[in-house]
């Protein structure tokens, strides 16, 4: 978007006495509007140049112009924009293709799958090491989503995992996963011989890799509220005295952001003075209020679940760094919902991997305020010929826009 400044004309006729002799008066009153200007796509014909010796033997041809892979019309910001409006708009590609056509574009859906997939496919190396930066960090978030698979007469049901990390510069780095199981086979395979924490809830599948010797698992108290507020409808005083509890560890949380001591030794210091009595006084209540609730009734569940939970969401009092739930992993899932809302499901196996590894990047992108459009659109082109060596340079968290080429 481009700011445009205009001054506005009138007749200069004194509306009291008719005179046209005027002075200025302090400076012009200024008034904002915006207003939408149609997108230009541009048709460009480039003429390659070709050059004979005079010894009738050699010929030259100029290069042609810039591309993800030969043969195709397309460049590379209009991959980009095609990849962008799908993974983080949620916009299916045949009502792209409409605003295409009418943007005076001649493209249908088919095409711009082919355009999606091979832009997958062309940054499939940055998604990888994207992915193995989350999996060494100390600290990861993860949770799961369905996502529909085409299949014959029907869709099947397979799933999207999004596990979420921050580098030393607290840069927070998100990949998902294509997966056809909700089992512990995709945490295992993205987090097999890494150590540290890993921050879900309660689903036994990560139980593969919070193992002796494997990460050490930490609880989300927002998925344990959850369970209380589903049961107030049965036990109203119970369910908000528990919930209780929890807000009382979140107002900790809160006076540590607002005096500037999250994630500080100071932080830490906080939790053990106000919140560890708290979850001694929250077990306590939990112990005697187990007997009086049927176990398969609401609050009988919920008390189940913080009990079995209660190792795992204790763990934030022994560091500060660790978060006392995992929305961010769910807030993370939201783009995944939409976009089984829109476009209902994926066409195939291949194309649920696709899909993952640009909601990965693409998501990394808007997580550090990076435009993701002018990211893809550059890195396409550039980790054809990057150095391996450098390939960080080119992740969404580290990546830098290429220097304007000085005007002539």
């Amino acid at each position: 978007m481009r700011s445009l400044s205009t001054y506005s004309v009138f007749k200069k006729v004194c509306p009291r006495c008719g005179g046209r002799e005027f002075t200025p008066l302090g400076e012009g009153k200024l008034t904002e509007m915006y207003e939408v200007v149609a997108a230009r796509v541009e048709r460009q014909l480039h003429v390659q140049e070709k050059l004979r010796c005079r010894c009738g033997e050699g010929i030259l041809t100029a290069d042609p112009p810039d591309k993800v892979f030969d043969r195709t019309r397309f460049g590379p910001t209009f991959m980009a924009q095609v990849a962008v409006s799908k993974c983080a708009d949620s916009i299916p590609l045949y009502r792209q293709a409409k605003a295409w056509r009418r943007a005076g574009v001649p493209v249908n859906d088919s095409t711009l799958g082919d355009l999606f997939h091979a832009t997958a496919r062309a940054s499939n190396v940055l998604y990888e090491r994207l992915l193995a930066l989350i999996a060494v960090d100390p600290l990861v978030l993860a949770d799961e989503t369905k996502m529909p698979v085409q299949a014959k007469g029907k869709t099947r049901t397979a799933w999207i995992w999004d596990f979420i990390a921050k580098d030393a510069d607290e840069k927070t780095l998100i990949a998902y996963v294509f997966s056809n199981s909700r089992s512990g086979e995709t945490p295992l395979r993205v987090l097999a011989n890494t150590l540290g924490k890993l921050l879900v809830d309660g689903y036994t599948a990560y139980n593969k890799v919070t193992v002796p010797g494997g990460r050490e698992r930490a609880g989300c108290h927002a998925h344990a509220r959850r369970k209380f507020f589903e049961a107030l409808s049965t036990a109203p005083a119970e369910a908000t005295q528990a919930m209780d509890f929890i807000l009382e560890l979140y107002r900790v949380e809160r006076a540590a952001w607002e005096t500037g001591l999250a994630r500080t030794p100071a932080h830490l210091a906080m939790r053990q003075e106000r919140s560890k009595p708290v979850m001694e006084a929250f077990h306590a209540w939990l112990e005697a209020e187990r007997p009086k609730h049927l176990p398969k009734g609401p609050m009988g569940e919920a008390i189940k679940y913080a009990l079995n939970q209660w190792d795992a969401l204790s763990l934030f009092l022994t560091d500060a760094a660790l978060p006392l739930d995992n929305n961010e992993s769910e807030r993370a899932l939201r783009v995944c919902a939409l976009g089984r809302k829109n476009f209902l499901f994926v066409g195939n196996d291949d194309a649920g991997e696709n899909l993952a590894g640009l909601y990965s990047l693409i998501a990394t992108c808007e997580a550090n305020g990076v435009n993701a459009v002018e990211y893809l659109a550059d890195v396409l082109i550039r980790v054809q010929i990057h150095p391996a060596s450098r390939l960080d340079e080119l992740l969404p968290h580290r990546w830098k826009p290429p220097a304007a080429e000085p005007s002539a």
